[in-house]
């Protein structure tokens, strides 16, 4: 049975964190926060980047077990990185299918297409990929893993508005595709209220507020509006 995603960690300098959290199956969290609170440092602990202690529990199993835990490489996580973190030597159907257990290159169109990735375009390398073009590739390369746990970290930060909006809906049809819980580092409470079922706000390495989205969006008290309206003592 699908339990979803729970983590507790903690992990000492150079940026502390002390983290917890339930993300369930087919629902997305939001990580919201100032820069250099540990958002992405929370990503790459849960993907085994980064060392922590602590728990991070996927449908039962304790990816954290043992001296060093599972090792990155099979832990079933979909990354998408800022920028979409793409292997530069590879076309884009190649950054896809290097994501895949056993090389399927009919999945690996399929998975493209989904992204609305087709024609030419896929025999390109990111140099000559548009950031929006870039960022699909890397939707369809964390969707080749068959993850457990997706993570998405900014992956509109570096694309306009009109590309933003066509992202946010791929993402949307990502949530169709794959019940792995998702979460999602942004700066914007709109587009994580937009995006995510849930929303948590970070700072300095600790969650201090979180609950439904769209609620905390709403609410003009919550610490997440203050931070975002000026500065608050925190």
């Amino acid at each position: 049975m699908a339990e979803g995603l729970s983590v507790s960690i903690t992990r000492a300098g150079p940026l502390l964190v002390d983290a917890a959290f339930h993300v369930p199956p087919g629902q997305t969290m939001a990580l919201v926060g100032p820069s250099g609170a540990g958002k992405s440092t929370i990503l790459k602990a849960i993907a085994g980047l980064l060392p922590t202690t602590g728990t991070v529990r996927v449908d039962g199993q304790d990816w954290q077990t043992g001296p060093h835990g599972l090792p990155a490489w099979q832990r079933r996580v979909g990354l998408v990185l800022q920028g979409g973190g793409l292997f530069p030597h590879l076309d884009a159907l190649g950054n896809v299918m290097i994501a895949q257990a056993t090389p399927d290159r009919d999945a690996a169109l399929a998975l493209l297409a989904a992204m609305q990735m087709g024609g030419a375009v896929i025999g390109r390398r990111p140099a000559q990929l548009s950031g929006g073009e870039q960022m699909r590739v890397a939707l369809a390369r964390a969707l080749a893993r068959d993850p457990a746990v997706l993570l998405l970290d900014e992956p509109f930060a570096a694309v306009d508005p009109p590309v933003r909006r066509a992202l946010i809906a791929l993402v949307a049809g990502v949530r169709q595709q794959s019940a792995a819980p998702m979460i999602i580092v942004t700066h914007d409470l709109a587009e994580a209220a937009g995006s995510a079922d849930t929303c948590a706000f970070i700072d300095q390495g600790r969650i201090i507020e979180q609950g439904p989205a769209a609620a905390v969006h709403a609410d003009p008290a919550s610490r997440l509006n203050q931070w975002l309206t000026g500065p608050i003592g925190l």
